[in-house]
């Protein structure tokens, strides 16, 4: 049974994730397929980053994503990591924004957590067509 909070999280991700690019993945298919992973994956998901970060009025969109990107950066959860990625290029975050905050997690976190994250951030980019000198706004 879905929660009001996980109800809130999935109207917020649905909003966040539904833009014009033909080569965004389908975020609701990759959420549903950790399921198979645990249970309450899902749940947890959509309902902290989606139900709670990205609700609150007092920050931008793209603020939210990158408080987002950078607390799952130093949890090391980097499924979830994949998919807020996707969302800050949705929201308009540019590659350098994202790679800037990474960069400032790195005294905090470590090099290597940073370092997948940055593998991440070009997966993501592959995903969508886009190249290291693409321009990403």
């Amino acid at each position: 049974m879905a929660t009001d909070r996980y109800q809130r999280g999935l109207d917020r991700m649905m909003e966040l994730v539904s833009t014009e690019h033909a080569n965004t993945f389908d975020h609701v298919k990759l959420v549903e397929s950790y399921k198979s992973l645990d249970e309450d994956l899902s749940d947890y998901i959509v309902s902290f980053a989606f139900g709670d970060i990205y609700s609150r009025t007092a920050l931008t969109q793209q603020e939210q994503t990158m408080v987002t990107i950078s607390t799952l950066v130093a949890l090391g959860t980097e499924p979830q990591l994949k998919l807020h990625i996707n969302t800050g290029f949705n929201v308009g975050l540019t590659k350098e924004k994202i790679v800037g905050a990474l960069i400032h997690c790195i005294p905090y976190i470590g090099f290597p957590r940073v370092l997948n994250a940055l593998t991440l951030v070009k997966e993501v980019m592959a995903e969508r067509g886009l190249t290291p000198d693409s321009p990403t706004d």
